[in-house]
Protein backbone atom coordinates (compact mmCIF):
# COMPACT_ATOMS: atom_id res chain seq x y z
CA UNK A 1 0.00 0.00 0.00
CA UNK A 2 2.84 2.38 0.93
CA UNK A 3 4.14 2.03 -2.93
CA UNK A 4 0.74 2.40 -4.09
CA UNK A 5 0.56 5.67 -1.93
CA UNK A 6 4.18 6.95 -3.14
CA UNK A 7 3.39 5.83 -7.07
CA UNK A 8 0.36 8.29 -6.96
CA UNK A 9 2.28 11.29 -5.28
CA UNK A 10 5.31 10.63 -7.90
CA UNK A 11 7.07 13.67 -9.25
CA UNK A 12 5.46 12.52 -12.53
CA UNK A 13 1.72 12.16 -11.60
CA UNK A 14 2.06 15.13 -9.86
CA UNK A 15 3.66 17.05 -13.37
CA UNK A 16 0.69 15.73 -14.95
CA UNK A 17 -2.11 16.53 -12.29
CA UNK A 18 -0.70 20.13 -12.93
CA UNK A 19 -0.60 20.36 -16.79
CA UNK A 20 -4.39 19.03 -16.80
CA UNK A 21 -5.68 21.23 -14.31
CA UNK A 22 -3.85 24.17 -16.29
CA UNK A 23 -5.46 22.31 -19.47
CA UNK A 24 -8.94 22.78 -18.35
CA UNK A 25 -8.23 25.96 -16.86
CA UNK A 26 -7.13 27.17 -20.32
CA UNK A 27 -10.22 25.54 -21.78
CA UNK A 28 -12.70 27.54 -19.49
CA UNK A 29 -10.61 30.88 -19.76
CA UNK A 30 -11.12 30.54 -23.80
CA UNK A 31 -14.75 29.81 -23.79
CA UNK A 32 -15.52 32.82 -21.17
CA UNK A 33 -13.41 35.06 -23.53
CA UNK A 34 -15.38 33.88 -26.39
CA UNK A 35 -18.71 34.25 -24.80
CA UNK A 36 -17.82 37.82 -23.62
CA UNK A 37 -16.45 38.91 -26.82
CA UNK A 38 -19.49 40.05 -28.07
CA UNK A 39 -20.71 41.68 -24.99
CA UNK A 40 -17.28 43.95 -24.91
CA UNK A 41 -18.04 44.61 -28.84
CA UNK A 42 -21.53 45.96 -27.48
CA UNK A 43 -20.23 47.47 -24.84
CA UNK A 44 -17.24 49.48 -27.09
CA UNK A 45 -20.14 50.65 -29.80
CA UNK A 46 -22.33 52.07 -26.88
CA UNK A 47 -19.55 54.08 -25.42
CA UNK A 48 -18.32 55.58 -28.55
CA UNK A 49 -22.39 56.44 -29.45
CA UNK A 50 -22.28 57.86 -25.79
CA UNK A 51 -19.54 60.20 -26.80
CA UNK A 52 -20.78 60.71 -30.05
CA UNK A 53 -23.96 62.10 -28.13
CA UNK A 54 -21.87 64.39 -25.86
CA UNK A 55 -19.58 66.06 -28.34
CA UNK A 56 -22.88 66.83 -29.85
CA UNK A 57 -23.98 68.78 -26.81
CA UNK A 58 -27.12 65.97 -26.92
CA UNK A 59 -26.79 64.68 -23.55
CA UNK A 60 -24.41 65.69 -20.88
CA UNK A 61 -20.81 65.34 -20.66
CA UNK A 62 -20.17 62.20 -17.76
CA UNK A 63 -23.38 61.25 -18.07
CA UNK A 64 -24.30 57.41 -19.61
CA UNK A 65 -27.99 57.01 -20.15
CA UNK A 66 -29.29 53.45 -20.55
CA UNK A 67 -28.55 51.62 -23.44
CA UNK A 68 -31.91 51.69 -24.75
CA UNK A 69 -32.67 55.63 -24.24
CA UNK A 70 -28.57 56.09 -25.84
CA UNK A 71 -29.83 53.94 -29.01
CA UNK A 72 -32.84 56.15 -29.06
CA UNK A 73 -31.26 59.27 -29.48
CA UNK A 74 -28.32 57.93 -31.68
CA UNK A 75 -30.87 56.58 -34.27
CA UNK A 76 -32.63 60.07 -34.04
CA UNK A 77 -29.98 62.69 -34.64
CA UNK A 78 -26.87 60.80 -35.56
CA UNK A 79 -26.25 59.95 -39.26
CA UNK A 80 -22.98 58.52 -39.96
CA UNK A 81 -21.69 59.58 -43.38
CA UNK A 82 -18.50 58.67 -45.73
CA UNK A 83 -16.96 61.59 -47.54
CA UNK A 84 -13.58 62.20 -49.78
CA UNK A 85 -11.05 64.96 -49.23
CA UNK A 86 -12.98 67.42 -51.27
CA UNK A 87 -15.71 67.25 -48.45
CA UNK A 88 -18.50 65.25 -50.91
CA UNK A 89 -20.44 62.62 -49.86
CA UNK A 90 -20.13 59.02 -50.96
CA UNK A 91 -22.67 56.20 -50.99
CA UNK A 92 -19.53 53.59 -50.11
CA UNK A 93 -16.31 53.12 -48.69
CA UNK A 94 -12.86 53.62 -50.13
CA UNK A 95 -9.53 53.33 -49.68
CA UNK A 96 -8.91 57.24 -49.42
CA UNK A 97 -12.45 57.81 -48.11
CA UNK A 98 -12.89 59.60 -44.67
CA UNK A 99 -15.47 58.91 -41.81
CA UNK A 100 -17.39 61.11 -39.77
CA UNK A 101 -21.07 62.12 -38.67
CA UNK A 102 -23.84 64.67 -39.12
CA UNK A 103 -25.77 65.73 -35.80
CA UNK A 104 -29.59 66.24 -36.46
CA UNK A 105 -32.61 68.36 -34.47
CA UNK A 106 -35.85 67.61 -36.09
CA UNK A 107 -33.90 66.36 -39.68
CA UNK A 108 -32.07 69.51 -39.94
CA UNK A 109 -27.89 69.46 -39.60
CA UNK A 110 -26.65 71.33 -36.82
CA UNK A 111 -23.04 70.38 -37.47
CA UNK A 112 -20.69 67.71 -37.85
CA UNK A 113 -18.23 65.53 -35.47
CA UNK A 114 -14.81 64.11 -36.61
CA UNK A 115 -13.48 61.22 -35.05
CA UNK A 116 -9.98 61.90 -33.44
CA UNK A 117 -7.51 59.61 -33.52
CA UNK A 118 -4.42 61.36 -31.77
CA UNK A 119 -0.85 60.37 -30.24
CA UNK A 120 -0.26 60.43 -26.31
CA UNK A 121 1.84 60.51 -24.16
CA UNK A 122 1.72 56.72 -23.59
CA UNK A 123 -0.80 55.92 -26.22
CA UNK A 124 -3.21 56.62 -29.08
CA UNK A 125 -6.24 58.99 -27.98
CA UNK A 126 -9.30 58.19 -29.49
CA UNK A 127 -12.67 61.01 -29.32
CA UNK A 128 -14.85 63.16 -31.21
CA UNK A 129 -14.82 66.64 -31.98
CA UNK A 130 -18.46 67.96 -33.32
CA UNK A 131 -18.11 71.30 -35.36
CA UNK A 132 -21.89 73.52 -35.32
CA UNK A 133 -22.84 74.19 -38.96
CA UNK A 134 -21.29 77.50 -39.98
CA UNK A 135 -18.04 75.10 -40.32
CA UNK A 136 -15.80 76.88 -37.68
CA UNK A 137 -17.51 76.93 -34.36
CA UNK A 138 -16.74 73.75 -32.25
CA UNK A 139 -19.85 72.58 -30.16
CA UNK A 140 -18.24 69.43 -28.32
CA UNK A 141 -15.28 67.40 -27.58
CA UNK A 142 -15.28 63.74 -25.67
CA UNK A 143 -13.19 61.15 -25.62
CA UNK A 144 -13.79 57.15 -25.11
CA UNK A 145 -10.09 55.96 -25.29
CA UNK A 146 -6.59 56.62 -23.94
CA UNK A 147 -3.74 55.83 -21.96
CA UNK A 148 -2.59 58.86 -20.02
CA UNK A 149 -2.00 58.90 -16.98
CA UNK A 150 -4.54 59.63 -13.90
CA UNK A 151 -4.93 62.63 -12.52
CA UNK A 152 -2.75 64.20 -15.21
CA UNK A 153 -2.99 63.45 -18.72
CA UNK A 154 -6.44 61.07 -17.96
CA UNK A 155 -7.72 65.05 -17.35
CA UNK A 156 -8.62 64.82 -20.89
CA UNK A 157 -11.44 62.85 -20.52
CA UNK A 158 -12.96 64.61 -17.44
CA UNK A 159 -16.26 66.82 -17.80
CA UNK A 160 -14.25 69.92 -17.05
CA UNK A 161 -12.06 69.90 -19.67
CA UNK A 162 -14.23 68.68 -22.47
CA UNK A 163 -16.41 71.31 -21.65
CA UNK A 164 -13.59 74.04 -21.99
CA UNK A 165 -13.91 73.55 -26.12
CA UNK A 166 -17.53 74.38 -26.39
CA UNK A 167 -17.62 78.04 -28.33
CA UNK A 168 -14.08 77.73 -29.36
CA UNK A 169 -13.35 78.80 -32.78
CA UNK A 170 -10.95 77.20 -35.08
CA UNK A 171 -10.20 80.16 -37.01
CA UNK A 172 -7.95 83.55 -35.67
CA UNK A 173 -9.14 87.00 -35.76
CA UNK A 174 -7.73 87.44 -39.35
CA UNK A 175 -9.74 84.61 -40.85
CA UNK A 176 -7.24 82.52 -40.64
CA UNK A 177 -7.38 78.63 -39.84
CA UNK A 178 -5.41 77.76 -36.97
CA UNK A 179 -7.46 74.58 -35.40
CA UNK A 180 -8.28 74.48 -31.48
CA UNK A 181 -5.70 73.79 -29.20
CA UNK A 182 -4.41 73.38 -25.63
CA UNK A 183 -3.10 75.77 -23.58
CA UNK A 184 0.25 75.52 -21.70
CA UNK A 185 -1.59 76.61 -18.30
CA UNK A 186 -4.64 78.70 -18.70
CA UNK A 187 -6.55 80.17 -21.52
CA UNK A 188 -6.92 83.60 -19.35
CA UNK A 189 -2.92 84.42 -19.25
CA UNK A 190 -2.69 84.29 -23.36
CA UNK A 191 -3.61 87.62 -25.35
CA UNK A 192 -6.89 88.45 -26.10
CA UNK A 193 -7.13 87.95 -29.55
CA UNK A 194 -5.82 84.48 -29.28
CA UNK A 195 -8.26 82.93 -26.54
CA UNK A 196 -10.75 81.64 -28.67
CA UNK A 197 -8.72 79.54 -30.32
CA UNK A 198 -7.40 77.41 -27.18
CA UNK A 199 -8.71 75.41 -24.34
CA UNK A 200 -7.15 75.57 -20.57
CA UNK A 201 -4.18 73.05 -20.20
CA UNK A 202 -4.02 70.54 -17.67
CA UNK A 203 -1.07 71.00 -14.93
CA UNK A 204 1.76 68.80 -15.18
CA UNK A 205 0.42 67.37 -18.45
CA UNK A 206 1.98 69.33 -21.23
CA UNK A 207 3.15 66.66 -23.60
CA UNK A 208 -0.25 65.28 -23.29
CA UNK A 209 -1.66 68.76 -24.19
CA UNK A 210 1.10 69.62 -27.01
CA UNK A 211 0.37 65.91 -28.97
CA UNK A 212 -3.39 66.43 -28.58
CA UNK A 213 -3.18 69.49 -29.83
CA UNK A 214 -1.42 68.36 -33.35
CA UNK A 215 -3.96 65.47 -33.16
CA UNK A 216 -7.05 67.67 -33.67
CA UNK A 217 -5.18 69.99 -36.13
CA UNK A 218 -3.80 67.00 -38.39
CA UNK A 219 -7.49 65.83 -38.22
CA UNK A 220 -9.12 69.41 -39.26
CA UNK A 221 -7.05 69.77 -41.84
CA UNK A 222 -8.13 66.69 -43.54
CA UNK A 223 -11.60 67.54 -42.77
CA UNK A 224 -11.17 70.84 -43.97
CA UNK A 225 -13.32 70.29 -47.46
CA UNK A 226 -16.18 69.47 -45.30
CA UNK A 227 -15.63 72.47 -43.27
CA UNK A 228 -15.32 74.98 -46.74
CA UNK A 229 -18.59 73.17 -48.12
CA UNK A 230 -20.86 74.63 -45.08
CA UNK A 231 -18.97 77.87 -44.46
CA UNK A 232 -19.91 78.68 -48.36
CA UNK A 233 -23.69 77.05 -47.70
CA UNK A 234 -24.18 78.92 -44.60
CA UNK A 235 -24.54 82.36 -45.83
CA UNK A 236 -27.07 80.96 -48.25
CA UNK A 237 -28.78 78.87 -45.69
CA UNK A 238 -29.12 82.34 -43.73
CA UNK A 239 -30.57 84.27 -46.61
CA UNK A 240 -32.99 81.80 -47.02
CA UNK A 241 -34.38 81.75 -43.28
CA UNK A 242 -34.16 85.56 -43.18
CA UNK A 243 -36.97 85.63 -46.58
CA UNK A 244 -38.51 82.89 -44.84
CA UNK A 245 -38.89 84.87 -41.83
CA UNK A 246 -40.06 87.73 -44.09
CA UNK A 247 -42.70 86.20 -45.70
CA UNK A 248 -43.87 84.59 -42.40
CA UNK A 249 -44.67 88.08 -41.10
CA UNK A 250 -46.20 89.47 -44.12
CA UNK A 251 -48.57 86.32 -43.99
CA UNK A 252 -48.14 84.47 -40.44
CA UNK A 253 -50.71 81.60 -42.12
Amino acid sequence: MSETKRDKNSRVNVIKFALLVSFICSLLITAAVSGLKKFQQENIELDKKINLLAAANLIDTGKKPSKQKTNALYDKHIQAVIVDNRGKILKTDTPKSMHMYFYKTDGVIQGYILPINSRGLWGKIHGYLALENDGQTVSGFSVYSHSETPGLGGEIESTWFEKNFKGKKIFNSHNKFVSVGIAKGKVANLPENERKNYVDGISGATLTGKYLSEGIKSTLTRYEAVSINLRRAKPAATKKESKESHAKKQNPL
